[in-house]
């Protein structure tokens, strides 16, 4: 293991190729963000002291709120602000100063450990995990050097992540494994990167190992994070062969790919393939397609959308994202009518208004057509469910003065003073 410690040292001083980083020399793990009311105590000292006083306030802690089965250091570390760095640094040194003290040796939570230094692209530190592993006589694993690798890439260190990779080749006892390859995939899935990803990609299927999901979310990911859409193309044709069923990741990132297109036929039929097979459309996939129709006045299939959300059944956000991007776009075409429409519909259907923003453009319609009985009438019917903002009522008192109508404008002025908005 000392030699591996050498070797990554050297790393700076002699270097690789961009190419050779890029390419596979032949050819993660997951924690809960949730916080604990326990780490949320924790977390609330941490940000106020100094960071000369992080150990020290860590030392004198609730010792058993940190062995409590709810503490999660993940979200501890997580909820650190960006500015905090150091501080996050500094307690995870205490962690790995307090396993070390204890003479801890379950692989699990040095993984653990080096998956937070990757979480707060921290190499240095991973690196020091690992030759404080060494020292204290805790053999390398594949899994370790695959946290290692994770980590390196998670700060766009390609040249260690890479060095590694040799090290673990070399080696007879940690040999890569799928976990390996698939590591790299993610890695240069969310670096953008396509070509690197699909070569280690060819590298794990010339392993012997086989893509699962996971391997098919990250290349599907990546060919769209990098505009590679006929390369997300292939592998969704490919993961359909397999039999493996799409996750809502790969739906939405296909259906991405298609909006960014322009795809308007493939998108309907994504829609009808994927919803014939019992697949549900998730908010992110509605805001895309609606998105895609609102963009190019799609008035008529964003009609059919809405059916389609209907029929089928889909969740209350869904339907609630369809009916506010019909408004939305009936209002901008100054469509009076059928805005009113829509919005009894929606009422009907048991929902109200998501945001401010639709409102006010409902309501510039309606100053637009200078409509202004109407305008009341619509103001009368959301009373029950959507409160107004400040904002809101700055544009009714605009409007209202535009137009010379005293009146109205003294009655909203009225209002405004009743909901404590002025």
């Amino acid at each position: 293991m000392a030699l591996v410690t050498k070797v990554l040292l050297s790393v700076a001083r002699r270097g690789l190729s961009t190419q050779m980083v890029l390419l596979p020399f032949k050819s993660q793990r997951l924690f809960s963000d949730e916080p604990s009311s326990s780490s949320n105590h924790l977390l609330k000292k941490l940000l106020q002291v100094p960071r000369s006083s992080i150990k020290t306030t860590l030392n004198s802690h609730d010792r058993f709120a940190l062995k409590n089965s709810e503490f999660s250091w993940d979200a501890l570390v997580a909820g650190l602000p960006s500015l905090s760095s150091e501080k996050a640094q500094l307690v995870l040194e205490w962690k790995l100063e307090k396993m070390l003290k204890e003479n801890e040796r379950d692989y699990d939570q040095y993984l653990n450990l080096m998956s937070l230094c990757a979480k707060i692209r921290n190499v240095s530190l991973v690196m020091h995990v690992f030759t404080s592993m060494e020292v204290h006589g805790i053999k390398p694993t594949t899994s370790v050097f695959n946290s290692l690798i994770h980590a390196c890439l998670s700060s766009n260190d390609l040249i260690t992540a890479f060095s590694l990779f040799e090290i673990m080749e070399s080696s007879e006892g940690y040999k890569p494994n799928a976990e390996t390859y698939e590591t790299f995939i993610i890695g240069f899935s969310s670096l953008g990167n396509a070509v690197a990803m699909k070569s280690w990609y060819s590298a794990k299927k010339a392993a012997g190992y086989c893509a699962t999901l996971q391997t098919y979310e990250s290349l599907i990911s990546g060919c769209i994070k990098s505009r590679d859409f006929d390369g997300a193309d292939k592998f969704y044709e490919e993961i359909m062969l397999t039999g493996i069923m799409p996750s809502e990741s790969i739906l939405e990132n296909m259906l991405e790919g298609f909006c960014r297109r322009r795809r308007f036929g493939q998108v309907k039929e994504f829609l009808k393939s994927f919803l014939e097979v019992g697949q549900e459309i998730s908010v992110k996939m509605a805001e895309k397609i609606v998105g895609l129709y609102s963009k190019h006045g799609k008035v008529d299939e964003m009609e059919e959308l809405l059916s389609t959300v209907v029929e089928s059944g889909q969740v209350a956000a869904v339907l609630s994202q369809v009916n506010s991007g019909i408004i939305r776009m009936y209002a901008a075409l100054n469509r009076l009518d059928d805005v009113e429409y829509s919005v009894g519909r929606m009422s009907k259907q048991g929902l109200s208004f998501r945001c401010t923003d639709d409102v006010e453009r409902v309501i510039c319609c309606y100053f637009r057509e200078e409509a202004y009985d109407r305008l009341d009438l619509f103001l009368e019917h959301i009373k029950g469910s959507h409160k107004l903002t400040k904002s809101t009522y700055d544009l009714l008192v605009a409007g209202f003065r535009r137009a010379g109508l005293s009146q109205r404008l003294d009655s909203v002025i009225k209002d405004m003073e009743l909901a404590s908005v002025l």
